[in-house]
C-alpha cells in the first residue's frame, strides 16, 4: 500500500470517527453486552487454588490488551481470555508454559513440550509474549526461548489478541499474548501453600513442586509475593523410551526457581491514583544428568513416525578420553523490574505509565556442530554452547479520555520508548557469534473510537521510528572469519488500523477490521552467516529490511444465557516476509525473505446445558503461501511448512461439577494430518486425552488430580516430523500428577 494512499486512508478513517462525534449531541444508548470469542472461565471448578473473581463469567468481559480497559464486545478482533481457572487446570496436568495456549487458544499451534518454541506460531506467525505488558520476546535474535519466563502460578489470566498488531511495537506478527500477574484483592492477610507431585512411573520421571504465596491488603496498600521451586525428572514416551534432550533446551531433567513480588498503593481522591512496583526473578537450569543420543530417522519423504526417536542416556556430556565435562548446563534466567503509575482522574482522563528494565539470559545446550569448529583454538573437536543475552529498558505511556468532546467518543494516545541490546556468543570459547545489536525505538500513537448506539467505530495510527546500531565484528572460522563493518539501519514506518463492530441484538455481534503490524527479521541470523569479504551492515540490508504485515479480519459472535460462539476469518499478507529455512549442512536456520500470504479461520464455542455442566470446543485452520525463491517475482503459490504454519487443530473439553465440592474435566486435543507434496512435507496427526479432577475437603485443602495423555498414546510431535537438528522426538507418554493446595 503506497504511503500517500495510507495517509489518505488514515485521515478519512479518523474523520469518519471524529466528525460524527462532534455533531452528536446525545450519548449512545447502552448496548447489550456480548462476548467476542473469549475463552470461557472454568466456572465449574470448585475452590481452585487462589480462586479469583473470574471476569469471563460476567456478561461484560474487560480486557486490557488495547492499552486501556475495554469491554470485549468493543474490541474488533478475536479475543481469547485464558482465565485463572483455565491456567490452573493446565497446571494440574503439566507445568509447560505454552501448553495452556495450545489447549485454549484457537490459532496457537502445537506445544513443543520443551523450552523451545520454534514452530509454535499464532496464526502462522510469531506472537509477541508480554509479561504485564513488558516484552519477553527478542525479535533481534529470536532464539525461541521467550515463552518460559515465570512460574505460571503467578499468572491471574492471559489475554490473547489474534492477528498482526503494532499496538505494542515490534514483534507482534501473529498476535499479542499478555500474561497478567496476580495482585492482592481481598482485605486482610492470606497465605497459600501448594505442593505437586507428578510421575510417569518410570525411573527418574518424577517431578516435585512446592510453592507459597502471601497476599495482604489494608486500605490503599496491597502486597502480593510468590515463590516456588520445581524439579523435573527425565521424560518418557508411551513406549517407555526416554525422550531426547532438545538442542534448544528441555524442560525435562531441570530445576526451576521463581520469585515474584508486587507492592501497590492507592491514593488521592477516591483512590484515583496508584503507584506500583513489581519485581520478578526466574531461573530454569538443566541438571545435566542426561545427554542426547540420536535415534534413527526414516528417509525424508517417507513416513516420519516409523523410526526410532532420539533418546537420552544417563551421565553428563564428558570427554571420552579425559572424562572432563565438555560444557555447563543450559538455562533460562529472566529478571524484570517495573514501576507503574496510574491516575484515573487526570484532566478528565486516565493516565498509565510504566518504566521497566528486563534482562534475559538464554544459554543453549552444547554441541560439536561444524559451525562451531576452529582449528586455531583447538585441532580437536570443539564442544561449545551459545548464549543469547538481551537487556531491555523502556517507558510505556497511555492517556485515555473516554468522553472526549462528547459522550462515547474516546481518545487514546501515548508514546513508547525502548532500548534493546541483544547479542549471541559462544560461551565456552568466548567467541562472538552475533555482535551486540542496539535497537532504540520511539513510537508515538493515537487511537480514536466512537460508540454510536449499537455500533463502535475505531481508527488509529502508530509511528515506528527505530534504529539498529551494530559495531564492527568478525564472523567465526566456519564463516571464513570475515570482517564486517558496522553501521546503523534506520526504520521509519507509519502504521494504521481501522475497525467497526455492530451489536445486532439477541446476543449477536459482527466485526470487521484492518490492521498493520511491524517487526524486524531475526536480525542475528544474517549477521552471523556472513562468509564473503567486503561486507558491512548496510550491504546486508536486503535481508534486514523490516517486515510489514497487513491483516484483515471479519467475524461473527454470539453470546446467550447458556453459551457463546465465535468465528472469524482473517488474511495476513506481507510483501517481504521473514520465514525460516533449514541449512542442509549445518541444520541451522537461514532467513527466507519472500512474500507471504496467510489466511485462515478460528472457531470457538461454549455450551452450558445446565449450571453444573459445561462443554467447550475450538477449531483453527490456517494456510500459508510464499514464492519459490528469494528476490524472484513469481506466483505466491508455494506452501509454507510446519516451521511457520501449524496443521489444523481441534480441542474439546467437558466439565461436570457433580457435587458442590468436586468436579471433573475431560479434554481432547487433535492435531490433524497434513500433506504438502510441493515441499515434500507430510505430518501425521494425533489425538490426546487429558483428565483433571478436583475435590475440596472443607477446612483442610483442595486436592487435584491431573492425567496427561490419559490413554498413553505413542506419537511424534508434528514439529519433529521435519529434519532440523536433534529434533526427532516422540511426545510424552501418560503422566499422572497430584496437586494439594491449602489457604490460610
Amino acid at each position: 500500500m503506497h504511503r500517500t494512499f495510507r495517509l489518505t486512508y488514515a485521515a478519512a478513517l479518523l474523520s469518519s470517527v471524529a466528525f460524527p462525534a462532534l455533531a452528536q449531541q446525545a450519548g449512545p444508548q447502552p448496548a447489550e453486552p456480548t462476548q467476542v470469542q473469549a475463552a470461557a472461565g472454568n466456572t465449574l471448578e470448585p475452590s481452585a487454588p487462589e480462586q479469583a473473581d473470574d471476569s469471563a463469567t460476567r456478561s461484560d468481559i474487560i480486557v486490557t490488551g488495547s492499552r486501556s480497559p475495554k469491554a470485549v464486545d468493543h474490541v474488533a478482533g478475536a479475543i481469547t481470555v485464558v482465565t485463572l481457572a483455565d491456567v490452573q487446570r493446565s497446571l494440574t496436568i503439566t507445568e509447560d508454559a505454552t501448553a495452556v495456549l495450545a489447549r485454549t487458544v484457537p490459532g496457537y499451534s502445537e506445544s513443543n513440550q520443551s523450552l523451545n518454541t520454534l514452530g509454535e506460531t499464532m496464526r502462522g506467525r510469531t506472537a509477541l509474549y508480554l509479561f504485564d505488558g513488558i516484552p519477553q520476546s527478542t525479535p533481534l535474535r529470536d532464539g525461541s526461548r521467550n515463552a518460559t519466563f515465570t512460574d505460571m502460578a503467578t499468572i491471574e489470566r492471559i489475554e490473547v489478541i489474534g492477528g498482526a498488531s503494532a499496538a505494542e511495537g515490534i514483534g507482534a506478527a501473529g498476535g499479542i499474548i499478555n500474561y497478567i500477574s496476580k495482585r492482592a484483592r481481598e482485605e486482610g492477610t492470606h497465605f497459600g501453600v501448594t505442593g505437586r507431585f507428578g510421575t510417569q512411573f518410570d525411573d527418574d520421571s518424577e517431578n516435585y513442586k512446592i510453592g507459597a504465596t502471601i497476599a495482604h491488603k489494608s486500605g490503599g496498600l496491597d502486597v502480593f509475593a510468590a515463590g516456588s521451586y520445581l524439579t523435573r525428572g527425565v521424560t518418557y514416551d508411551a513406549n517407555g523410551r526416554r525422550i531426547g534432550i532438545s538442542a534448544s533446551s528441555s524442560l525435562a531433567d531441570s530445576k526451576q526457581y521463581s520469585l515474584f513480588g508486587k507492592v501497590g498503593y492507592n491514593f488521592g481522591e477516591g483512590d484515583s491514583q496508584r503507584i506500583e512496583g513489581v519485581a520478578s526473578f526466574f531461573y530454569l537450569k538443566a541438571n545435566g544428568d542426561y545427554h542426547y543420543v540420536a535415534g534413527v530417522r526414516p528417509p525424508i519423504g517417507t513416513n516420519q513416525t516409523k523410526g526410532i526417536p532420539d533418546t537420552a542416556e544417563p551421565g553428563p556430556p564428558t570427554d571420552p578420553v579425559t572424562g572432563q565435562l565438555l560444557f555447563k548446563p543450559d538455562f533460562n534466567r529472566f529478571q524484570q523490574y517495573a514501576l507503574n503509575y496510574s491516575n484515573a482522574d487526570l484532566f478528565g482522563g486516565d493516565l498509565v505509565a510504566t518504566a521497566y528494565y528486563a534482562k534475559q539470559e538464554m544459554r543453549f545446550p552444547g554441541d560439536n556442530g561444524i559451525d562451531k569448529q576452529d582449528p586455531r583454538i583447538s585441532p580437536g573437536v570443539i564442544f561449545d554452547q551459545s548464549e543469547i543475552l538481551s537487556k531491555k529498558y523502556g517507558l510505556r505511556t497511555s492517556y485515555t479520555h473516554k468522553d472526549f468532546l462528547t459522550k462515547g467518543f474516546e481518545l487514546r494516545f501515548g508514546v513508547d520508548i525502548v532500548h534493546d541490546q541483544t547479542q549471541q556468543f559462544l560461551a565456552v570459547t568466548n567467541r562472538v557469534w552475533v555482535p551486540p545489536m542496539n535497537y532504540l525505538s520511539f513510537g508515538p500513537y493515537a487511537q480514536l473510537s466512537y460508540d454510536i448506539g449499537p455500533v463502535t467505530l475505531s481508527g488509529g495510527w502508530r509511528h515506528e521510528d527505530g534504529t539498529v546500531k551494530v559495531n564492527d565484528y568478525t564472523t567465526t572460522y566456519y564463516r571464513n572469519s570475515r570482517f564486517v563493518k558496522g553501521g546503523k539501519i534506520r526504520y521509519k514506518e507509519d502504521l494504521f488500523n481501522g475497525s467497526g463492530i455492530v451489536r445486532l441484538g439477541h446476543g449477536f455481534s459482527a466485526f470487521a477490521s484492518y490492521g498493520e503490524g511491524f517487526t524486524l527479521p531475526n536480525f542475528g541470523i544474517p549477521l552471523r552467516n556472513v562468509s564473503v569479504p567486503n561486507q558491512s551492515v548496510e550491504t546486508l540490508l536486503p535481508d534486514l529490511q523490516a517486515v510489514i504485515f497487513r491483516n484483515k479480519e471479519i467475524g461473527l459472535n454470539w453470546r446467550g444465557r447458556r453459551g457463546s460462539a465465535g468465528v472469524s476469518y482473517y488474511q495476513s499478507k506481507s510483501d517481504l516476509g521473514a520465514g525460516l529455512l533449514v541449512d542442509p549442512v549445518t541444520k541451522d536456520y537461514v532467513i527466507s525473505r519472500r512474500p507471504q500470504n496467510i489466511y485462515g479461520f478460528d472457531f470457538s464455542a461454549e455450551f452450558r446445558p445446565m449450571d453444573t455442566l459445561r462443554l467447550n470446543a475450538l477449531f483453527s485452520h490456517v494456510i500459508g503461501k510464499t514464492t519459490s525463491a528469494n528476490g524472484v517475482t513469481s506466483p505466491v503459490n508455494v506452501p509454507l511448512g510446519i516451521l511457520n504454519i501449524a496443521p489444523d487443530k481441534a480441542t474439546e473439553t467437558i466439565t461436570w461439577q457433580f457435587v458442590p465440592a468436586a468436579s471433573v474435566s475431560l479434554g481432547a486435543t487433535t492435531f490433524i494430518s497434513r500433506n504438502l507434496p510441493q515441499i515434500k512435507e507430510y505430518t501425521h496427526g494425533y489425538t490426546l486425552f487429558d483428565l483433571t479432577a478436583n475435590y475440596r475437603v472443607k477446612n483442610l485443602a483442595t486436592f487435584s488430580l491431573g492425567i496427561e495423555n490419559m490413554f498413553n498414546k505413542f506419537y511424534f510431535l508434528q514439529s519433529s516430523q521435519i529434519d532440523i537438528y536433534q529434533n526427532y522426538f516422540a511426545g510424552r507418554g501418560r503422566t499422572v500428577s497430584l496437586t494439594v493446595h491449602r489457604d490460610f
